[in-house]
């Protein structure tokens, strides 16, 4: 399972995560403009199999018109500490892997 972080989300966290993620990916270290677009981030995890992992509406928008993959963890915690996410996305890791399995859903709220 590999995770794509919004650029809502620290870079630093990237590193943290790859500990317990197959591999975690930061928008701003893929390739793509700066910022990125919604739409163009959508496409390379689509592209890559990567699940985005978001603070934002707008991703829940485009699988609610586009359908999945890619799949899309919003996370409604506001902002938080970097330790604080990374304990929160370790706890659902179980979940996040559910997510990234099933053919049944594509979407997943953490709040």
């Amino acid at each position: 399972m590999k995770l794509l972080l919004d650029a809502n989300l620290s870079w630093r966290l990237t590193k943290k995560l790859k500990i317990y993620f197959e591999d975690c990916l930061h928008v701003d270290f893929i390739g793509l403009t700066i910022p990125a677009s919604d739409i163009d981030i959508w496409k390379y995890a689509l592209v890559n199999d990567l699940i985005i992992i978001t603070n934002d509406d707008d991703y829940l928008n485009l699988a609610n018109i586009k359908g999945f993959p890619p799949k899309v963890v919003l996370l409604r915690t506001g902002n938080q500490s970097n330790a604080f996410l990374e304990k929160l996305l370790v706890k659902h890791q179980l979940e996040l892997e559910r997510l990234y399995k099933t053919d049944e859903y594509g979407f997943l709220e953490i709040v």
